[in-house]
């Protein structure tokens, strides 16, 4: 079968690598021909790791965008894939009215946002990122659905898969300090609040543990949080907080971390790594990873939405029961990893979207009444809430 993944911006980000990822694994696992077609950016390089075809899509200011559709359009002309797999949903607006309506390709999504996304058309095979998604999708009448975890390399991100000696000395992590890693974009859409949150508890831990806190990341907040970081640093009179900036291969700072901080594909490969990890969200959320958590967090995803309020206690106390006990590290490290083995697994994941592919082109897309019904319920929510796009 030959795939045309259909993938976002190629920035450093979560959703790229898992697009990237499974792309190769439909390939190599599951012999399928595979092309990638995405905007350039830095995650270009893993693509060409990866031995992926690859063609560049043009930049879109807003989605959805004629020149990314006509581009799209001219590259399933030539390249004839017997389906489209487009991950996101602001992808799945310029493939939906672009290709699969007009041109009757089939065609998947993967969509992994942490609610249902109401514009996604109903018809379409869509796979969500947690169980707790996937009903919220049949509970709204969506019949094609499918779960899809947040796919891992569990042999690329391994407890010693990398040496972190050159890391932590490159950035002066000396033997005694306890360090937490947080991969993440700096933005301001979903990840500044954990971010401040996690850099005013070092502020209020950094005074009685040796902690250092290490933020590998770009994007718009970044001179807000420098600012930020200097005067904690300048408070602490040491270098507790540290932006090393964005890495394509992020696998160094967490091979490096005594715990990693952090939300979604982030945490999770943090996990695979075998650390101990608290988990983020929004609203003053945070809870560690561990037994008693691990149920929940299967379900809804690795994020959280907390009571709303302003204080930092919650992270504070997060913190400081992981860091006061080092010897509790193994073990709850040994555990993520276990977990993150059973369920996320990129071999597991690619075999489901193998699966999901395979029902979708047999089940040939057919114009009618509900097909139609279907592509104007799209349109007028588009209409009525492009301005939040």
């Amino acid at each position: 079968m030959k795939i045309l993944v259909f993938a976002h911006h190629l920035e450093i980000g979560g959703t790229q690598v898992n697009a990237i990822e499974i792309s190769a694994a439909l390939r190599d696992l599951h012999g399928h021909d595979v092309v990638l077609f995405a905007t350039p950016g830095p995650m270009v390089k893993l693509v060409e790791e990866k031995g992926l075809r690859y063609l560049p899509a043009p930049e879109a200011r807003f989605h959805p965008s004629p020149a990314l559709m006509r581009s799209l359009r001219d590259a399933v002309r030539r390249e004839r894939p017997d389906i489209l797999y487009v991950w996101d949903w602001w992808m799945c607006l310029n493939a939906y009215y672009a290709v699969h309506l007009p041109m009757r390709v089939p065609m998947i999504v993967s969509d992994m946002m942490m609610n249902l996304t109401r514009l996604l058309p109903k018809e379409l095979p869509t796979l969500f990122g947690t169980p707790e998604v996937v009903e919220q999708a049949r509970a709204a009448g969506r019949q094609r659905v499918g779960l899809l975890l947040p796919p891992v390399d569990v042999h690329l991100n391994a407890p010693d898969a990398v040496d972190p000696r050159p890391f932590r000395k490159r950035w002066g992590i000396k033997g005694g300090d306890i360090t937490l890693v947080t991969v993440s974009r700096l933005a301001s859409c979903l990840k500044s609040e954990s971010l401040l949150r996690t850099f005013d508890a070092i502020r209020t831990l950094g005074r009685e543990l040796p902690l250092r806190l290490v933020v590998a990341g770009e994007g718009t907040e970044r001179a807000k949080l420098e600012h930020l970081a200097d005067d904690i640093n300048a408070e602490l009179g040491r270098p507790a907080v540290l932006l090393v900036g964005a890495l394509v291969d992020p696998r160094p700072a967490y091979a490096a971390a005594d715990i990693v901080v952090g939300m979604g594909s982030s945490v999770l490969r943090g996990m695979a790594f075998g650390k101990p990890v608290i988990v983020v969200g929004e609203q003053g959320f945070s809870a560690p990873f561990n037994p008693e958590t691990a149920d929940s967090f299967y379900y809804k995803g690795m994020y959280g939405r907390g009571g709303g309020s302003l204080s930092d206690d919650c992270l504070v106390a997060d913190i400081r029961r992981l860091a006061e006990h080092p010897d509790k590290f193994p073990a709850l490290g040994h555990f993520s990893r276990q977990f993150v083995l059973r369920h996320f697994s990129i071999e597991t994941g690619a075999a489901q979207v193998a699966e999901f592919c395979r029902r979708a082109v047999i089940e040939t897309p057919r114009l009618h009444v509900g097909a139609a019904v279907d592509a104007l319920r799209t349109t007028a929510i588009y209409l009525r809430e492009r301005r939040f796009f």
